[in-house]
């Protein structure tokens, strides 16, 4: 942790100089404030993410939401309704367009199955598959997989600090602590006040850049701060980009474990 000189010290400094000239003070008053404040105290980056965590993070929930795909051959827009139990139970289903609409998805623990209504089949995602797109977004299946919670997979450094969309934001390098990690490292501006990350850029083994995210409007459920428009970014593909948005969500329901088996992919 970066920390403040000691102001005793700075405090000893410019005495000793006092009885120089009045310019020699004032130029020594502006190279220890400027000193000061390269040396200013960033908080812990681990803790910084428990709270993005405790804020983001909920026993469970239940939403409505629209994924917009931009592509080179125009827009489409999938409306969503999902159920989610911790980290390791989710369940989505596909209401619109016609075309799309029954298709749901089930993940349990590490596993992902699809269900598509006009094959009326059940596919398990996995291994290569899981970096194919989610209904020709920007978003992939392994995104989908990634853990809700940051603590548990990546180390986190705090590295300086900005202003995103008039917001104050920490900004924070993440390096992951464990091998199934989607992706090794990513960028991160926290929102100092609402412990919501407002940008973020993902980073492969190679370091090279494959994914953004950008947070565009925020809503207030209760105590918490919640992403209310994002847009997604796949840097590899053409188009601008996966907007989705969040119509509606309830944190802490009651969810049926019916609603988290297999079966319910074909009800």
């Amino acid at each position: 942790m970066k920390k403040h000189l000691s102001r005793t010290h700075l405090e000893k400094v410019y005495k000793n100089f006092l009885p120089a000239k009045s310019f020699q003070r004032f130029v020594l008053l502006i190279f220890i404030l400027t000193t000061n404040f390269l040396f200013a105290e960033f908080p812990d980056g681990n803790e910084l993410i428990r709270k993005v965590d405790d804020n983001m993070y909920s026993k469970n929930a239940v939403s409505t939401s629209r994924m917009i795909v931009h592509s080179r051959r125009g827009s489409r827009t999938m409306e969503i309704k999902s159920w989610m139990e911790g980290e390791n139970q989710s369940f989505s289903e596909y209401l619109a367009p016609p075309r799309d609409a029954g298709t749901k998805m089930l993940k349990l623990e590490d596993k992902l199955w699809i269900y598509n209504p006009s094959s009326d089949r059940i596919i398990q995602i996995s291994g290569h598959m899981l970096r194919q797109s989610v209904m020709g977004s920007d978003l992939s299946y392994e995104d989908m997989m990634e853990e809700n919670e940051l603590i548990k997979i990546y180390k986190a450094e705090v590295t300086g600090e900005e202003m995103i969309a008039e917001r104050d934001c920490w900004i924070l390098l993440l390096t992951a602590k464990v091998d199934d990690a989607a992706y090794q490292t990513k960028k991160v501006w926290i929102d100092k006040e609402r412990y919501l990350p407002l940008r973020e850029e993902r980073f492969g083994k190679s370091g090279k850049l494959l994914k953004t995210t950008e947070i565009k409007k925020v809503f207030k459920i209760g105590k918490r701060w919640y992403p209310k428009n994002m847009i997604f970014k796949d840097v590899l593909k053409k188009g601008k980009g996966t907007e989705f948005i969040i119509d509606s969500i309830e944190f802490d329901v009651e969810i049926p474990e019916s609603r988290f088996s297999k079966a319910a992919l074909r009800k």
